[in-house]
């Protein structure tokens, strides 16, 4: 088991050469699949259980899974490009694709049995579920996107979407590759995405971390793959799913901007903006977010 007895075993889908892991939430549980994907270098732990715990209680089945570069999957050999700043700059991606990122979600939805699913996608993750709506529409039954950029958009061009100076502030932390290092960058980094009209509450996010300490959020080598691989696909505005996207009021790294660019995007769309939110998503959010995710899907029944 994972550790907390509502998890069930980590799971593996395979893409070519890339091994996934994953795991769902009660696993033995009924509701409508979903999908969550996470951001920029951390692991599937990062989606709050708690937050997973309340689209159960909306009727979801829920599963996680760690990315490419991230957590337990297959992290891919060495590029030149080790800065994720430079990487997000570039005008080629090195290691692979955002197609191929894509193609990993369907990978973890084929292995789960899942002809299709509800996909929602955090930071880099938004990005990467609007791309597979575009890839594969006919796997996707709603589309929830948060505190992402548009999925379209890549190089330079990005940069109009995300506050320079918090990027600085990533790029800038230096921590030992040691446990103690993974837990110190990730304090760090939550006290830096949290929105800054809240106290940020240090004991639980370090409490989390010392349990299940996430070296990926200190590792620029491999973030610089992940965000440095390139979409060659469609714009966002083909997309015909049913889509939500979520964006923090007080979101320190990405701009409310990038939500409005999307949603205006994206026919019917519909937009939620979370009050007192950063680039994170605290405990007082989940209700209203899953509670949304539940209309959407009712919806579009």
């Amino acid at each position: 088991m994972s550790g907390d007895e509502t998890w069930g075993p980590r799971r593996w889908a395979v893409n070519g050469p890339v091994r996934l892991a994953f795991d769902r939430y009660q696993p033995g549980s009924d509701g409508e699949p979903l999908l969550v994907a996470t951001g920029l270098g951390v692991d599937r732990h990062a989606v709050p259980a708690g937050f997973c715990r309340q689209l159960a209680e909306y009727g979801f089945a829920v599963a996680r899974y760690d990315q490419r570069d991230g957590g337990e999957s297959t992290h891919l050999p060495p590029v030149r490009t080790r800065n994720p700043v430079a990487a997000l700059a570039a005008r080629r991606g090195e290691a692979y694709t955002a197609e191929d990122m894509a193609d990993d979600a369907l990978a973890v939805l084929d292995e789960l049995g899942w002809a299709s699913a509800h996909v929602l996608g955090v930071s880099l993750g938004g990005a990467l579920m609007q791309r597979v709506a575009l890839r594969r529409p006919e796997r996707v039954r709603t589309l929830t996107t948060i505190a992402a950029v548009p999925g379209d958009v890549t190089g330079l061009r990005t940069f109009r979407f995300i506050r320079l100076r918090t990027l600085a502030k990533l790029a800038r932390g230096k921590y030992p590759d040691t446990r103690q290092g993974a837990v110190d960058a990730g304090v760090a980094v939550a006290r830096l995405l949290a929105s800054p009209r809240r106290r940020f509450d240090e004991a639980p996010v370090r409490a989390a971390l010392e349990a299940r300490p996430d070296p990926g959020v200190h590792d620029g080598a491999a973030q610089s793959r992940q965000i440095g691989a390139q979409w060659n696909g469609r714009p966002i505005s083909a997309i015909t799913r049913p889509t939500l996207v979520v964006h923090g009021e007080d979101d320190p790294l990405i701009k409310t901007r990038a939500a409005h660019v999307i949603a205006a995007e994206i026919a019917g769309s519909r937009t939620l903006v979370l009050p007192g939110v950063g680039h994170d998503l605290p405990e007082h959010a989940w209700q209203p977010l899953a509670r949304a995710i539940r209309e959407l899907a009712d919806a579009h029944a």
